[in-house]
């Protein structure tokens, strides 16, 4: 089996489960419940599309059953959030709410359009560096897209546990991904000055 088949059916399964958290602890009347479901259950499902339409080769690797199933338990961390939001009946008030989107829909432009334009940029030029358009500054767009879209519905639940899952994934996964593409990528002419003008994961602030 293939890694994206755990990874894919973990992001479907996610709009039914938190539906099922809010049937558990009859949270039918939480607007940030339902805010929430909204947010992380179409991002399940803008993720399948996405695996099926311009899919990630990082994520064809095959892996036995046990890794798969470590992966399915990892990315469960990202559901502590919605158990949290209708446990404690968190109510996030109106501005605070319309941050928290604003920050997805950020992160969805960044992550999806960022890996369309790799997509199509290694069809039409397979052995040529992508440092156009998205990636011209950042080596790494969809990732920090990703990180935009968990902290826009994380956010929702006003603790910090689903934070720190989030910042495991960064430290254990994302980070060491994205510094093993660099040295895979180090092979190529031209990509000492692609790194020396743009950033890994993070623009500067100032």
């Amino acid at each position: 089996m293939r890694q994206k088949f755990f990874i894919d059916t973990h992001k479907a399964a996610t709009a039914p489960v938190i539906v099922g958290l809010m049937a558990w602890s009859g949270a039918w009347d939480n607007p940030t419940a339902w805010l929430y479901l909204a947010l992380h259950g179409t991002y399940g499902a803008l993720w399948v599309c996405k695996s099926r339409v311009f899919p990630d080769k990082s994520w064809e690797a095959p892996c036995s059953m046990a890794y798969g199933l470590m992966i399915w338990g990892g990315l469960t961390l990202y559901w502590i959030a919605p158990w949290w939001i209708v446990r404690a009946d968190v109510r996030a008030t109106a501005p605070y709410a319309a941050g928290c989107v604003a920050l997805y829909v950020v992160g969805v432009f960044l992550h999806f359009v960022s890996d369309m334009q790799k997509h199509m940029a290694l069809r039409l030029r397979p052995e040529a560096l992508v440092t156009e358009g998205l990636w011209s500054r950042l080596r790494n767009p969809n990732y920090l897209g990703e990180l935009c879209i968990y902290l826009g519905f994380s956010l929702l639940a006003r603790h910090w546990a689903p934070l720190l899952a989030i910042a495991l994934f960064v430290g254990a996964v994302w980070v060491p991904n994205m510094l093993k593409k660099d040295r895979s990528l180090s092979r190529y002419p031209g990509f000492d000055d692609y790194r020396s003008r743009s950033w890994l994961f993070l623009p500067p602030i100032w």
